[in-house]
């Protein structure tokens, strides 16, 4: 393992602290997006929330409100200030917003919006940075595998919340649901000082001019005899682009040169949050409830569960991510979500008093699938198919239509299914699995085992041309 001097700690750093770290942003809002699903019963009863649906997913959506804008934020900002202290200023929201939400005042449902709203903020600037960063810095023979450490990372965190709110699930309601939001605070403080040892992104510093602090942040991740040839084809991207004066407007976003690719990576994004995984993830107790009629405070071992599945899944992307084709994998796992959304709705149309608890079998079938293609594939498409002009404000579009996705499905999952059956809800999210199996097949090119400039140079021309799938293997 080779090691280089990092100079902001001015200290020798191996690549594999650099992965660590670079991706241990995924616990943060990997915490958040599950805690609520623990918390939710808790402080449902404690306020007398109980029927107030609108309440209910304005709380457990704030988050994902904030993470819109967070998301758009530290896309342009990171272009001018580097990821590595976005990612520390990331970190100091969520330990802010954490505690804020931990003290707030009782039956205080519009201070709690406004805190998960600022929480958001971080939650979703570290869903655009981590994503962008850990593809700078991985190699392309290993960028699927190392990006599909930000999902373990993620998965990991939600994991890690649902065991906290089981554990915290016998104490006094008041005091549970404020422990178990207050105690995000713990793994950002861990990502903040990890980060204060990291380096800066190598195609940041080249394109600030710092070649010399490059070439050192490449000698920490590659071998020696690849350093050169990287650094020179980092340049003479930089330059091109210096060349071609492009700004990172909006506008520039959808120029015909850079449209296909950003309307692909865009698209993924959305689509993985409309397909309604975060329906399972916020609301899976409540949806135990509704087939069995028990109450959500008991069913926070469904939650763990549904951990365990996404972290078991997250490590066998690991294992296949540089084996087979991004758009294989998505369509296999797209196909079968959405069958297993669809085939309840069907069941139950066709057997009148089937076990309610099919249902929830199916779900677990989705997430395992979801677990291992779209929910960390998403993220690996993000960080490699911009260009370098535009990467930071097109992967923050990219994180922002995400959380609207996740924003919109938490809002009014509670809502449908106070007016229509479960069963019909996942339906509908079915059928979006299904168009975004369609929109892999005709909108997104195969990316995998190229290098970020090789996507770059073959995107634009493809989106100067006839806009069909490129790089297929």
């Amino acid at each position: 393992m080779k090691t280089g001097t990092n100079k902001s700690a001015g200290k020798k750093i191996s690549s594999k602290f650099i992965y660590f770290f670079g991706s241990f942003g995924g616990i943060l809002f990997g915490y958040d997006i599950g805690v609520m699903t623990g918390a939710l019963p808790f402080l449902q009863n404690d306020w007398g929330l109980q029927g107030n649906a609108s309440v209910i997913g304005w709380i457990t959506s704030a988050v994902m409100f904030g993470a819109i804008f967070g998301g758009a934020l530290a896309g342009q900002l990171s272009d001018r200030l580097g990821r590595r202290k976005m990612i520390l200023l990331s970190a100091l929201i969520f330990i802010i917003g954490s505690i804020l939400s931990g003290i707030a005042p009782q039956d205080g449902s519009l201070y709690l919006i406004a805190v998960r709203t600022l929480l958001g903020l971080a939650v979703g600037a570290a869903s655009a940075l981590v994503p962008a960063y850990m593809s700078e810095m991985a190699p392309a023979r290993l960028r699927g595998r190392l990006s599909g450490i930000n999902q373990t990372m993620i998965v990991s965190g939600m994991l890690l919340s649902y065991v906290v709110d089981y554990l915290l699930k016998d104490m006094p309601e008041m005091i549970a649901w404020r422990l178990m939001l207050s105690l995000a605070a713990v793994p950002a403080v861990i990502l903040f000082f990890g980060v204060l040892h990291l380096p800066e992104s190598p195609r940041f510093l080249v394109r600030g001019g710092k070649l010399a602090e490059a070439r050192q942040v490449l000698a920490c991740i590659r071998p020696e005899s690849e350093v050169e040839a990287e650094l020179m084809d980092i340049q003479n991207t930089a330059r091109d682009e210096q060349q071609a004066k492009q700004s990172t407007s909006l506008s520039t976003l959808m120029s015909s040169k850079y449209r296909y690719l950003v309307t692909a990576g865009v698209g993924v994004a959305a689509f993985q949050q409309f397909q309604g995984a975060n329906a399972i993830f916020y609301y899976i107790p409540m949806i135990v409830e509704q087939a069995t009629g028990q109450a959500a405070s008991s069913q926070l071992m469904w939650p763990i569960i549904q951990g365990i599945i996404l972290v078991l899944g997250s490590l066998v992307f690991l294992g296949i991510a540089d084996r087979f084709n991004r758009r294989t994998l998505l369509t296999v796992g797209g196909t079968v979500m959405g069958l297993s959304f669809i085939l309840p709705a069907v069941l139950n149309s066709l057997i009148p008093g089937m076990d309610p608890m099919m249902i929830v079998f199916f779900l677990c079938i989705y997430v395992a699938f979801y677990s291992f293609t779209w929910a960390p594939l998403t993220w690996v498409i993000v960080g490699e198919i911009f260009p370098l002009a535009i990467r930071g404000r097109a992967s923050g579009v990219a994180s922002s239509f995400n959380w609207i996705g996740s924003f919109l499905v938490g809002l009014l999952f509670p809502i449908m299914t106070a007016t229509i059956s479960q069963a019909a809800v996942f339906a509908i999210f079915g059928v979006i699995c299904l168009l975004g199996v369609a929109f892999i097949r005709n909108c997104v090119p195969e990316t995998r085992g190229h290098t970020l400039e090789e996507i770059e140079a073959a995107g634009i021309r493809q989106g100067e041309e006839d806009g069909k799938p490129v790089m297929t293997h």
